[in-house]
């Protein structure tokens, strides 16, 4: 897997987020488990 950028990335055990600002090959790791990257959050409706 490869970092990709833009995207988030979220610890599952410490709840810290991380932003890409850099790709490239490897893993985001923390508290010793891959990161898992996050789904874009919806944007609010302009109604």
């Amino acid at each position: 897997m490869a970092n990709t950028l833009g995207k988030r990335y979220l610890c599952e055990t410490c709840k810290t987020e991380v932003l890409c600002t850099k790709q490239g090959a490897g893993v985001v790791a923390c508290c010793g488990k891959d990161m898992v990257e996050q789904q874009p959050r919806p944007l609010p409706s302009s109604d």
